[in-house]
């Protein structure tokens, strides 16, 4: 018995031990998640730039002819017609000076009818040998003055009539004028006095800059004919201003420069837009979308699904096992609020839409198909939404092809 005892406290702690050890923890219920198939759209892809409206025309105003200022007949800032009367320069030294002409030519007009009066006595009196050759010459070199005379004369009136005219200084372009520079009473100088300022606003261009790489990617495909078709003769483009959610001004492609600046690699180019009620004005920024490509067939999601993994972007894909994998995904642009899928998805992979942070790469999980809604069209939004800043990775804005 006494050999025993310590196998039965052996025993004993066996099972004290076995009762104290932790129980295994219950399996965990299999997480649910929201699953849709791709979107598949035909979009087309538009490049984003920032830039600024400038002026058609922008015209400084000078006087032609100096002189004191007479009147001032515009209110500064108004919408003026081309032709308009600007400025009035005191006339009066310009019409006495037109007046001294005229008086000039009457003078010149009566020397030459003079002169050819002598002229054909002269030649009666020359066949009849009762002057000499050298007194004839005389009298026709005379009259050839008398007329040089008059012609100059003439002259001098037309130049006194352009100075009066320019007396009365007029609107170069139509366009809203800037305020006056000089008040009347004052000096002005010809050519060199600045009055007032004149720019366009009906159309408007749009200036930008572009990268070599954009410039070399639009001259390829337009060399394999992929952005322009027959009916865009010229490469369309929409304008959003900096408090619209919409690109809704619409222009055209009007000029591209024939050089890429060294020091940034960048070139110019601009877009002329139609004005009609006169908003847009000079050194006003945009958001300017460039057609950057024909139409194609693309896969879409919603941005939710796409999670960044350090380097990688990649989605979760779940298989007809009911098993979690993940996708190592290139995403394009937005369109109508869904991401663009450009490698990495087929149409028929099943995404996990939401629940994405309880999945674990090889576990099953339970699904909910849904379908996926795309969003309104960027370029349908309203003009009363609010301005929405793009995303700084997207280069490349993406429409749906119409």
């Amino acid at each position: 018995m006494a050999a025993l005892k310590p196998l039965l406290c052996l025993t004993s702690a066996a099972v004290l031990l076995v009762a104290c050890a932790p129980k295994a923890p219950p399996p965990q219920p299999t997480p649910s998640v929201t699953v849709a198939t791709p979107l598949v759209r035909k979009v087309v892809d538009w490049d984003d730039y920032v830039g600024q409206f400038v002026a058609v025309d922008a015209v400084d105003v000078r006087p032609r002819v100096s002189g004191y200022l007479q009147s001032v007949n515009f209110k500064d800032g108004d919408i003026v017609r081309k032709d308009a009367l600007l400025f009035v320069i005191d006339p009066r030294p310009y019409q006495a000076a037109l007046d001294q002409a005229k008086g000039q030519v009457a003078h010149s007009e009566a020397a030459a009818a003079n002169a050819r009066a002598e002229l054909e006595r002269g030649k009666t009196l020359i066949a009849a040998h009762a002057i000499s050759q050298q007194a004839f010459d005389t009298l026709a070199a005379g009259q050839l003055q008398t007329a040089a005379d008059l012609a100059s004369a003439q002259a001098a009136v037309r130049t006194a009539t352009l100075n009066l005219g320019f007396t009365r200084v007029t609107a170069p372009v139509s366009g809203r004028i800037s305020d006056r520079r000089v008040s009347p009473g004052n000096l002005v100088s010809a050519d060199s006095t600045v009055l007032t300022n004149i720019v366009s606003l009906n159309p408007i261009r749009f200036a930008f800059t572009g990268s070599e790489a954009l410039y070399l990617k639009y001259q390829r495909a337009n060399a394999e004919g992929t952005r322009t078709s027959s009916r865009q003769a010229k490469n369309p483009v929409e304008i959003r201003l900096q408090d619209e959610a919409a690109y809704r001004w619409k222009g055209q492609m009007d000029f591209v420069d024939n050089a890429l600046d060294t020091g940034s690699g960048t070139i110019r180019g601009r877009a002329v837009v139609a004005n009609p009620d006169l908003l847009l004005t000079p050194g006003m920024f945009g958001h300017m979308r460039l057609l950057g490509s024909g139409a194609y067939p693309a896969l879409l999601i919603p941005d939710r699904a796409v999670v960044t993994d350090q380097t990688r972007q990649i989605v979760y894909v779940v298989g007809g096992d009911g098993k979690v994998t993940e996708r190592p995904v290139e995403p394009g642009a937005l369109a109508n609020g869904l991401r663009v899928i450009r490698t990495g998805l087929k149409p028929t992979d099943q995404v996990v839409i939401d629940g994405v942070q309880r999945v674990k790469v090889g576990k099953p999980v339970k699904t909910k198909l849904i379908q996926i809604q795309p969003g309104p069209a960027t370029s349908d939004a309203k003009d009363t939404e609010p301005y929405i800043t793009p995303p700084s990775a997207a280069a490349t804005i993406v429409g749906e092809a119409k």
